[in-house]
């Protein structure tokens, strides 16, 4: 259980010496609007402004994951996908359920949002406010967008270092669906089917997943301790959803989403220990009921949606004789959230100037509350914390985007958000995208606040080691520029033959919460104290030499710092990148390699006789995956996916080995 608790607080990871205690331009639809089946809007992005846009006029680093990238590279969970995305590292402590944080461009793990369906996700039960990437698959997901840089100006608290928006898939059109089901090594098994379509007014939507797995022992080989006791996985869920369109321009919709998962966990004590009785369970249940809409012949897009999201975590340690620590531990998370959004845009008429202008505004309110109790023993000593609260926000935000002259596409957004607990903040963002089509090349410049409101932790959770938390906190705040530069280089008979992309980008925080101890340590209370810069370089190289061929070539450079010691921040490598490839040499046949690099971070070591030594360098890795398809019939295809298949033991949290080779098998109908 010590270790779960040192992989949340590192996953926190305040820039401080100590971590807080245990502690095509196509139409982008508003809310519970129907997209046909399959459609697939590879150029165009609802995160980035919640008003439709291009990729290439968003002033922003963006990256789409849809549907058919899902399949291609075989990607079964949140985690998996978002490995490759530039400017962000995922770091997983185990296998799969074990926690997976983000740290984008730098900033903390908490400075992710995570939505879904533009609905804010994460958990307000956990001590640091964050999101857990370890536990989602993504049977139910049409795409995700990833959109870099400071967003709060749209979204609120958490949205310093970037946004995660989970689109989930809806359905139209004739009845159709959908089956998968696949095998493998080490004793995998997966499935999934989905039903949608419409009828008259009637839309419907269901999709079901479960997985299973005997897992990998993810204590690394090089310790003392390692066992070889594999930590398991067990998970389902399903989402319904059903609409019904009153008139030809409304539609009323309702939706349910259950997720659940069992797992073994891997504990490093005082010393190490490979416990064989250390479990987690995650549940999940998100319901939604809205309506959206057209109006004043179709300039008024308006949307009302009243979400409520429940989930349950529990942790237990049983007492094993062979454990030098003695060590057990019963540990429960509830969390609660409440979220009304009442979101709208004004599509304005053309001027001579300015073309496809809008005007979007809205109201938000989320409230939140968590029941949690932890307690663990080791060596015969106790240790305890809880926090029993509740708390609640109101925003309301408005932007505007236009473009000019054809080529000079200018957003600006504006976000007030009011508090019950954690201060308020006004938050803005606005940014440019110059269009140069004489040179193939566009220039884009942001500039942004954001902020992070304090947890229900933070703000009032206890232990028995004289923990308070402070429920005068203030937000942590954030400032951010970013400038870029992309160009389309023509060749091979395509104006894109090639696409290669600069950004640099530039992050302050300020306010940062840590954890402050009294002169005798006998208490300790959260203030904010910290301060940190992260700033660096992205860019990318797309190559389509041919129309069976595509590379994509990703490198980020981050200096992320604590601007109070000098030091790096933890588990933020300086160089990272990624290389995939995707070909059809053959009709039907599709082949999609991918690897993944990590260079050395600091992080807190753990020894091989499994004991902590403080801080230092940790070292890089390098994850190799391939994943193979073929259309054996237009419905039917032949799958093979194969994660880490080079057996690399890199530890992207020091302590916790990435699982071994992994190798599915199966097929997928449509119908």
């Amino acid at each position: 259980m010590r270790r779960f608790l040192l992989a949340t607080m590192l996953a926190a990871a305040v820039p401080t010496a100590f971590p807080r205690p245990l502690h095509a331009q196509g139409p982008v639809l508003p809310q519970g609007t129907v997209l046909p089946q399959g459609t697939v809007l590879p150029e165009s992005v609802v995160t980035a402004t919640r008003i439709p846009t291009l990729v290439a006029r968003i002033p922003a680093g963006v990256t789409v994951i849809d549907r058919a990238t899902i399949e291609a590279r075989g990607y079964t969970t949140l985690a998996e996908a978002l490995s490759a995305v530039p400017g962000l590292r995922l770091v997983q402590s185990g296998g799969p359920g074990a926690n997976a944080s983000a740290f984008t461009r730098g900033t903390n793990s908490n400075h992710t949002l995570v939505l879904r369906d533009g609905i804010p996700l994460n958990d307000p039960s956990d001590p640091g406010g964050l999101f857990n990437f370890g536990v989602d698959t993504l049977a139910d997901i049409e795409r995700i967008e990833v959109v870099r840089g400071p967003m709060s100006g749209l979204y609120g608290s958490g949205a310093i270092g970037g946004v995660v928006n989970l689109i989930s898939r809806r359905g139209s059109g004739p009845a159709h669906g959908h089956v998968s089901i696949a095998g493998g090594l080490p004793a995998a098994a997966q499935g999934a089917a989905g039903f949608s379509g419409s009828t008259g007014r009637f839309d419907y939507n269901l999709q079901a997943e479960a997985r299973a797995e005997r897992g990998f022992d993810n204590t690394p080989q090089r310790m003392r301790v390692h066992t070889g006791e594999r930590d398991g996985y067990e998970g389902a869920a399903a989402a319904v959803e059903f609409g019904v369109a009153p008139t030809e321009t409304t539609r009323i919709f309702t939706g349910l989403r259950v997720r659940t998962a069992r797992f073994g966990l891997d504990d490093t004590g005082f010393p190490a220990f490979d416990s064989r009785r250390y479990f987690g369970r995650d549940q999940n249940v998100q319901g939604r009921i809205g309506a959206s809409g057209l109006f004043l012949d179709g300039m008024l897009e308006s949307t009302l949606v009243l979400s409520h999201a429940s989930s349950f975590r529990h942790y237990t340690q049983r007492l094993e004789a062979a454990d030098p620590n003695q060590a057990t531990a019963n540990t429960r998370y509830r969390g609660e959230r409440t979220v009304l959004q009442w979101s709208n845009t004004v599509r304005l008429p053309d001027l001579r100037a300015a073309s496809d202008s809008s005007l979007r505004f809205g109201l938000e309110h989320i409230a939140d509350s968590a029941r949690n109790t932890l307690a663990l023993s080791s060596f015969g000593s106790p240790y305890s914390n809880a926090v029993r609260a509740s708390a609640s926000s109101t925003a309301g935000s408005a932007g505007f985007q236009t473009t000019l002259l054809g080529r000079l596409t200018v957003t600006a957004d504006l976000r007030q958000q009011e508090s019950r607990y954690g201060g308020s903040a006004t938050t803005w963002r606005t940014g440019a995208v110059l269009a140069m089509p004489e040179v193939w090349s566009r220039l884009k410049l942001a500039y942004g606040t954001g902020f992070k409101a304090p947890s229900l932790f933070d703000l009032f959770g206890i232990d028995n080691f004289g923990y308070t938390g402070n429920p005068n906190l203030r937000p942590e705040r954030s400032a951010g520029w970013e400038a870029g530069w992309a160009v389309d280089i023509p060749g091979a008979g395509r104006r894109d033959m090639a696409t290669a992309e600069v950004t640099y980008f530039d992050n302050r925080i300020r306010d940062l919460i840590s954890t402050v101890f009294n002169a005798g340590f006998t208490a300790a209370t959260t203030r904010n104290v910290a301060r940190a810069r992260s700033h660096g370089i992205e860019a990318s190289l797309t190559l389509r030499p041919a129309p069976w061929a595509e590379a994509i070539l990703t490198y980020t450079y981050t200096e992320a710092r604590d601007q109070q010691t000098g030091t790096r921040l933890l588990r933020r490598p300086q160089n990272q990148g990624s290389a995939s490839l995707r070909l059809t040499p053959l009709p039907g046949l599709t082949l999609a390699p991918e690897i993944v690099w990590s260079g050395p971070f600091q992080d807190f070591l753990i020894d091989d006789n499994g004991f902590p030594i403080g801080t230092g360098r940790a070292k890089p890795g390098l994850i190799a995956n391939l994943s193979a398809s073929y259309a054996i019939t237009p419905t039917l295809t032949a799958f093979l996916d194969g994660r880490n298949l080079g057996g690399s033991r890199f530890e992207a949290a020091n302590g916790f080995q990435t699982p071994g080779p992994r190798v599915l098998a199966g097929v997928r109908a449509r119908f």
